[in-house]
């Protein structure tokens, strides 16, 4: 192994390698590949007030640590804008309710933890840490207490710190969220040990 791909992600590795004259190309499909996944991943959920239960962090956890800091955080910041400009994409949002007031709503930080969350899942990829299952499940954890900090927060500004916010926007997701990061834990892992076993990654 080399120091450059010891300090690749994954999605580098697969897609995006070095001297390749469609490498923008490549970028961009693969932002547009992430929004669509984070669209998709958003409207799959539970309704619960005052926030639903998605599987927006697993998707969000798993592009940031697949694609690196920089194209995660493109890919994130595309679907706010999108979202921001009132189409339907986050979890809650309709025809009636979207755009920037949906953004200031109950999920608000939330959307702000997953900007925080991506950067932080990339960080960790580049340092091999998406490589080992149980390095990959305790940062699969941080990326999820990234996400919350803010969206409790919010919750709590909105709300009242009076209000039952942990039992709102915390404890309803904790078992969800255990069966999401173990899935993003063993995939990244996983796909790593293929990309190595074909001989992809020396």
């Amino acid at each position: 192994m080399t120091t450059a791909t010891n300090n690749s992600v994954l999605i580098e590795v697969l897609l995006l390698k070095e001297g390749r004259r469609d490498l923008l190309i490549k970028q961009v499909a693969l932002v547009c590949l992430g929004i669509a996944v984070l669209i998709v991943s958003a409207k799959i959920k539970i309704p619960m007030f005052p926030v639903p239960m998605t599987m927006g962090t697993f998707a969000v956890l798993s592009i940031g640590a697949a694609y690196g800091p920089r194209l995660g955080l493109t890919t994130v910041i595309g679907y706010m804008l999108i979202g921001a400009l009132g189409f339907d994409v986050f979890a809650g949002s309709s025809a009636e309710k979207f755009g920037i007031s949906y953004m200031m709503g109950s999920t608000g930080g939330y959307l702000a933890g997953y900007v925080l969350a991506v950067l932080g899942l990339g960080w960790a990829a580049r340092q091999g840490w998406d490589r080992s299952i149980l390095k990959m499940a305790g940062t699969m954890v941080v990326g999820n207490v990234i996400i919350y900090v803010p969206g409790l927060v919010w919750l709590a500004v909105l709300y009242g710190w009076d209000q039952p916010i942990l039992a709102w926007g915390l404890t309803p997701f904790l078992f969800g969220d255990l069966i999401k990061l173990s899935l993003a834990a063993l995939l990244l892992p996983s796909l790593w040990k293929f990309v190595t076993k074909v001989g992809r990654f020396k």
